[in-house]
């Protein structure tokens, strides 16, 4: 009879991580698209500026939200910390390559934290991730003069006369138009950047949830329902179990 063993893996703070991350970054992508979208669907500038403050607002919880997973990264569990996230410590890619080959023979390793291939996919999308927040900042203060960086923005377009706090949106007769081009060329590659990541990280995001669904089936494991328990269910030990080394199984 085969024998299952549970184990307790993912800690709170990291399931909390990766149900808000999803969440925001599905709002992230929805409104973005909009946006994206606008001037084809007809979108106001009231109705933009309105989208553009709920992708701000939004983009704040998904940045504070990763910065709270950066740091527990320094004191989570095993499975949480930086050295059980990060590729290519010794031995990474001797592990990635038996990993593939015993997933192709079907029978694939079990991992309690990320396996190989989830650790190449979790620090490209951790890089992805940032790339995004840092970009979406900038935009957030030259598109809305949102912060951090809105402030300084204002200071620098606001035409003689009027109070950079004053500044809205969509007002050129409130922006000197000298400084507002420069400022826009400044922005440019920004905008550049946080569009097309966006783009890289959406087809990334789709890979990671086919791969997650692949390696269930193959598996026939805990993998999602893990990031709701914390727990994973295995019939045979795990290959980073490092407190079941003389487990017998069958």
């Amino acid at each position: 009879m085969t024998e299952l063993k549970s184990y307790s893996v993912w800690d709170p703070v990291t399931r909390w991580f990766h149900w808000i991350n999803v969440l925001c970054v599905l709002l992230l992508i929805g409104v973005g698209l909009v946006i994206y979208n606008a001037g084809a669907l007809g979108v106001s500038n009231d109705g933009k500026i309105m989208l553009k403050v709920i992708h701000v607002w939004v983009g704040y919880v998904f940045l504070l939200n990763l910065m709270v997973r950066f740091i527990w990264a320094f004191f989570g569990n095993r499975y949480a910390r930086w050295h059980a996230i990060l590729p290519g410590r010794r031995g990474f890619f001797s592990s990635v390559r038996s990993y593939v080959i015993a997933f192709i023979a079907g029978r694939p390793e079990n991992y309690l934290g990320h396996n190989p291939l989830g650790r190449l996919s979790v620090f490209v999308l951790f890089v992805l991730l940032t790339i995004q927040a840092i970009t979406g900042l900038v935009l957030a203060g030259t598109d809305l003069f949102y912060p951090p960086f809105g402030h300084w923005i204002a200071q620098w377009v606001a035409v003689q006369g009027v109070q950079p706090d004053a500044l809205v949106p969509y007002a050129p007769e409130m922006y000197d138009a000298q400084a507002y081009a420069s400022m826009r060329n400044v922005r440019s590659p920004f905008i550049f950047v946080h569009k097309y990541n966006f783009f890289v990280l959406t087809f990334f995001i789709i890979l990671h949830i086919a791969a997650v669904i692949i390696t269930e089936v193959k598996e026939g494991g805990s993998l999602t329902s893990a990031m709701f328990t914390g727990k994973k269910v295995f019939n045979r030990r795990p290959v980073d179990d490092e407190n079941d080394r003389d487990q017998r199984w069958d």
